[in-house]
This record gives C-alpha cells, sequence and structure tokens, in this order.
C-alpha cells in the first residue's frame, strides 16, 4: 500500500475530524447550570471515502484492473484525508504532532516486517548476497523496514513458480510499502508546507503539479530509489495539499460551479496525457505520473468541494456503519497486509482440486472459470481474520486500550439507548 483513524489510515494514523456542532437559539436550555462543550464528532463522509479507497485498493491489486485508477483513485484520496488530519493536528506544537503520528505509524510496520523478513529469510533470502541490494549497503538498507525513510531491499524472485507461492510473493508483499515512505516525508514536511500554504495557497497548491511535469515526465531523471521517492512526492503531494486547503476551508470559498469546471479541464488534461503515455498495463495510471497527478488532483477537488460533513450515514449506507467505523480503526493493518492475504488465497484455494468431487473435468474447468471469483470470496475473511490477530497492535501504538474488533458497537448501543 498505509495507506487517518481514530486509529489511523493507510491514510493516516489518527482520524477524528471536527465539524461544527450547530444549535439554533430557539431550542437551546434554559442557562440554568453550565454544560460542558460537545466532543468534536467524526467526518463519517471522510470515513466513508477511506474506507471507499481501502477496498479499492484490495479489489485493484487482486484483480488488476487498470480501469480502476481511473474510477477511483484511491491513494490520492487517501493521501488528501491524511492532509487534512494533519493540518487540524497542527493547532498543536509540530514537533509533538509528528513524533504523534510516526508513533502510530512504527509498531504496525515493525510487526509486518518481522514476519515478512521471516518469511523471506526463511525462504533462502540471503540480504548480503542479493545481487541487488548485496554487501553491507544491503544491511543498511534493511532499516527502512524499521523506519520507512527510503525503499527496503527485497527479492524479486525467491523460491519457484510451481512453489505455494509465485516467485514474485516478496516483491508483492513487500511492494505497499512504497506509500508509508511517502506518508513519512508528508507528515514530516508538513509545518513547512502548512507554512507555505497560508501564505501562498495557490503556489504551494499547483507546485506539486509542476514537479511532477518535470520528474515525472522524463523531462529530469533522478536515478534509483530516490527518483521514485521524489516522484512519489510529487504526485500526491497536491492531494496532501488539498487536504489543507479542505480544513483551512479554501475550498468552500470558491463557488462550486468554478472548482467543478476547472477540476475536469485538470482531469480531461490527465486522460489526454494518459492516452498517449500509456504504460505496459494501458490506462493504469500507476504508471503515468503525470495524469496521476492531475486525474487525483481533479477528483479529490470534487470530491471535498461536494463534502456534506455527516455526523451518521444517511440512509441506505447506514448498515455499511460498522464496517466503515472498523477499516477505519484498521487501516493500516488492512493496507499493511492484504497483498499478503491475497496471496494467501491461492494456496487455500488449491486445496479444493484435491477434493473427490472437483476431479471431474467439468469440476476443474469450473473452479478453474471462477478461480478469480473465490480468491474475491475468500480474501475478505483473511482480512478480518488478521485485524482480530493483529491489529490491537494500533491501539497500543495509539496509547490506547487493546481492541480486537472496534466496529463501533458499544458506541452505536449507547446512542440508541439515549433516543430510547
Amino acid at each position: 500500500m498505509t495507506h487517518g483513524y481514530t486509529t489511523g489510515t493507510p491514510g493516516t494514523p489518527e482520524a477524528s475530524y471536527d465539524f461544527p456542532q450547530q444549535r439554533s437559539a430557539d431550542s437551546a436550555p434554559p442557562p440554568t447550570a453550565p454544560t460542558a462543550p460537545a466532543k468534536p464528532g467524526r467526518d463519517r463522509y471522510l470515513d466513508l471515502l477511506r474506507s471507499l479507497a481501502l477496498v479499492r485498493v484490495v479489489v485493484y491489486h487482486l484483480f488488476g484492473w487498470a480501469w480502476l485508477t481511473v474510477v477511483f483513485p484511491s491513494m490520492g484520496v487517501m493521501f488528501a484525508l491524511a492532509g487534512s488530519l494533519m493540518a487540524r493536528s497542527l493547532k498543536r506544537p509540530a514537533l509533538s504532532v509528528i513524533r504523534g503520528r510516526v508513533r502510530r505509524l512504527l509498531p504496525p510496520l515493525w510487526l509486518f516486517s518481522a514476519v515478512l523478513l521471516a518469511m523471506m529469510l526463511g525462504a533462502g533470502w540471503n540480504p548480503l548476497k542479493d545481487p541487488d541490494h548485496g554487501g553491507t549497503w544491503g544491511l543498511v538498507e534493511l532499516f527502512n523496514y524499521i523506519v520507512p525513510i527510503g525503499a527496503p531491499p527485497f527479492p524479486w524472485h525467491l523460491g519457484s513458480k510451481s512453489g505455494v507461492l509465485e516467485d514474485t510473493w516478496a516483491v508483492q508483499a513487500a511492494g505497499v510499502l512504497w506509500y508509508l515512505r511517502a506518508y513519512l516525508w508528508f507528515v514530516i514536511a508538513s509545518p513547512l508546507l502548512l507554512w507555505a500554504f497560508r501564505r501562498a495557497p495557490w503556489p504551494t497548491l499547483l507546485a506539486p503539479l509542476g514537479l511532477t511535469a518535470i520528474v515525472g515526465t522524463g523531462l529530469v531523471t533522478i536515478p534509483g530509489e530516490t527518483g521514485n521517492a521524489v516522484t512519489d512526492f510529487a504526485i500526491y503531494g497536491g492531494c496532501w495539499v488539498l487536504g489543507f486547503a479542505h480544513h483551512e476551508g479554501l475550498l468552500k470559498q470558491i463557488p462550486r460551479y468554478l472548482s467543478v469546471s476547472c477540476s475536469a479541464l485538470v482531469m480531461a488534461f490527465g486522460l489526454w496525457w494518459a492516452s498517449n503515455h500509456q504504460g505496459p498495463d494501458g490506462w493504469d495510471l500507476n504508471d503515468i505520473p503525470l495524469a496521476q497527478a492531475t486525474w487525483s488532483f481533479g477528483f479529490v477537488v470534487i470530491l471535498l468541494q461536494y463534502s456534506p460533513s455527516w455526523q451518521e450515514l444517511p440512509g441506505a449506507l447506514r448498515k455499511w456503519d460498522k464496517l466503515v467505523t472498523l477499516s477505519n480503526n484498521r487501516a493500516v493493518t488492512i493496507y499493511l497486509w492484504h497483498n499478503l492475504l491475497i496471496m494467501a488465497t491461492v494456496p487455500l484455494i488449491d486445496c479444493l482440486y484435491e477434493l473427490p468431487f472437483t476431479q471431474s473435468e467439468r469440476a476443474m474447468s469450473a473452479l478453474d472459470t471462477t478461480y478469480m471469483l473465490w480468491m474475491f470470496t475468500l480474501v475478505w475473511p483473511l482480512i478480518g481474520l488478521m485485524t482480530l490477530a493483529v491489529g490491537w497492535v494500533e491501539d497500543l501504538a495509539a496509547k490506547r486500550k487493546p481492541r480486537l474488533w472496534p466496529n463501533g458497537a458499544k458506541r452505536s448501543a449507547r446512542r440508541a439507548g439515549h433516543r430510547g
């Protein structure tokens, strides 16, 4: 992926959005006794966006459908939500905010890294002899599994193609860590970015798009992982600063028709650029930096411009309330582990081929045809089991009492009791 939460985002490791608590003068209680101010609530619209982004990430990594990057640019959405939370938190001293964000991020990463490194070393990987990361420098790069300031080393091929897992499993499992690296860079840079935004909002907002046009198109090439990190920072920097604009109220100052019209033009440019610079997977915007940056930017502007600030999910969406709450409270866990769990579905489904009633040619053909559907069906309970097994680490990282399944059920029961 990780990828904000009251535990946290692959977006951000803390999430409780404030919105005004309004009350009419006629309905106000008589001032006979002081009343405690209402606690800030959660913006369920933003919670819903984060949940949708996580689901889209899982589905994309499972099926690999390039069009999903156009339909819903999940990483841009997650960075924007994280940027909004960061702007809110920076009302406090910057150093303490950064320290808190890093503290919430690292323990879940450490657990994931320990499991992944144990699996890779157990499968025969030797970082000292790796052709791409060998020697002393390879050992130094292992530090990125502890603090993701750069790209962690991993073997591109490990095991055999006929093994329990395909030989690229390490790449797929560790590949999600780029998000944590980009997130950490944004967190560290946020005090300076917010300072610049408050003094020159439009140049700060548009600068990442300009930087992407330079480093994401080949106009200037920065080699190695440093180049990848700078490109990621440029691509999603506009979305992160859009989170600032949302929190600071800048977007609400712009007429909706104007912001939507300008966003549509930016997005149209992104699609035009993508049509002429398609990568190996066609319209997959992950392979086309400038298209990704511009499409995500315009998409996020529209989402935030229409932000309704729900205290509760409305109508038919209310039945998803518990899952939305759970996914927001365990976003880092879901993001970190989902790719490994997708791959874990393969040996489980392969067991079906050994069952007596699947030995016929017709049954085998049916399994082959529905294999991806089985993977999609099975990965969600696996994510649920992993959430139960290790999600509580997010609570420890946030200095809270560990919870196994924080889906807000108790809160909903209390609220229903008050209404009764």
